[in-house]
């Protein structure tokens, strides 16, 4: 499972979680807010800051037609086209977000819908592209993105293993140098219990690439979770604040949340440790609590061990327990101490296992 790097931060299972920040609708229409939610982004930590490159063109048809309807749900009433109206990042904003954002040390990369906005993201020096969900069966558009031989990073939400292979596949078969996937729930917000965070293991134990969470819970305990499941990357829906009401402001968390979101993330990489044996030198003060073997008798040089000499006593700097039984009617080599611990050095004939 490779690692791969976004404008110089290299990103897999053995780096800090990469966070992103979707800003996604919640400018709310206005480049101010825009730009203010991407240095308020920054200002919380996380590595990166995402939006979404489309026109309600690019998206769908301007139609009455029950198809293009929405029924149920967060957007409930709404029809497609007056929905991805209110809700796109303009077209004509998109130099100056990314101007700015190299201005104040952010990185920011977009979502395309359509090639016409993988052509103004390859403009505009995207570092990589992300593949939302709902286009992760649009191979032609895949296969156009990664001809840009930028990492691409894809949702996998309602996706059959099928159609995720394929995608994969697809990316890697034109060009795309790095791909990693997220396990997503196409559900805004999606119930904590539907989560299904295992998924991350089985994600990456099929497709053996870098496996991180699009996470459109309303809380962080998904996404802290998923880090110690192995995720390298979190995407959260951010806003400054949920009252200003917008297209995703009901599933997107606010400074403080992510804030934490960095904060946590990173604790609970760092305590995954390596996984070996091998006991952290912190324990050292405490083998004080440890059982070992020391003597209870005065002996001298040449006397045997009998049963009554030694104890299983604390603290841990003698022999193990386990050599008790071997210890009996061995020889001292020197003269011993009643509370001098027991060791291969100072007994005849013990050997060592």
């Amino acid at each position: 499972m490779s690692e791969f790097i976004i404008a110089g931060r290299t990103i897999g299972p053995n780096q800090s979680p990469y966070i992103i920040a979707e800003l996604s609708a919640n400018h709310n229409g206005s480049i101010i807010r825009a730009k203010e939610s991407i240095k308020c982004a920054k200002d919380c930590g996380v590595n990166a800051v995402k939006i979404q490159t489309y026109t309600p063109d690019t998206m769908t048809i301007n139609s009455n037609n029950d198809d293009f309807l929405l029924r149920g749900g967060l957007w409930d009433g709404y029809k497609l086209y007056d929905l991805y109206k209110n809700a796109h990042t303009p077209y004509e904003w998109h130099e100056e977000l990314f101007r700015y954002a190299r201005e104040i040390g952010i990185t920011l990369f977009s979502t395309p819908f359509d090639e016409s906005s993988v052509d103004l993201l390859e403009s505009l020096n995207t570092p990589a592209y992300k593949i939302a969900s709902f286009e992760l069966a649009d191979l032609p558009l895949i296969s156009y993105a990664a001809k840009k031989r930028k990492p691409m990073l894809m949702s996998t939400g309602m996706a059959s293993e099928n159609e995720i292979s394929e995608a994969i596949e697809t990316a890697y078969s034109n060009g795309c140098p790095s791909v990693l996937i997220f396990h997503c729930i196409s559900s805004y917000p999606t119930p904590i219990e539907h989560a299904n965070l295992k998924k991350i293991l089985n994600l990456q134990k099929t497709f053996n690439v870098p496996v991180g969470l699009s996470d459109h819970t309303i809380d962080n305990t998904a996404s802290i979770v998923a880090v110690a499941l192995g995720a390298c990357a979190i995407e959260k829906h951010f806003t400054i604040d949920r009252e200003e009401k917008g297209p995703d402001s009901e599933f997107s968390i606010e400074p403080s949340e992510l804030k934490k979101l960095v904060v946590n993330s990173f604790s609970a990489w760092k305590s995954l440790g390596s996984g070996n044996f091998l006991r952290p030198q912190i324990e050292s003060q405490n083998l004080t609590f440890k059982r070992s073997i020391y003597f209870i008798s005065d002996l001298k040089a040449g006397e045997k061990i009998k049963p009554s000499d030694i104890r299983r006593i604390r603290p841990g700097f003698g022999l193990p327990p386990k050599y008790f039984d071997d210890l009996i009617g061995k020889v001292v080599l020197k003269d011993v101490k009643r509370g001098e611990a027991t060791s291969l050095e100072n007994i005849q004939g013990v050997k060592s296992y």
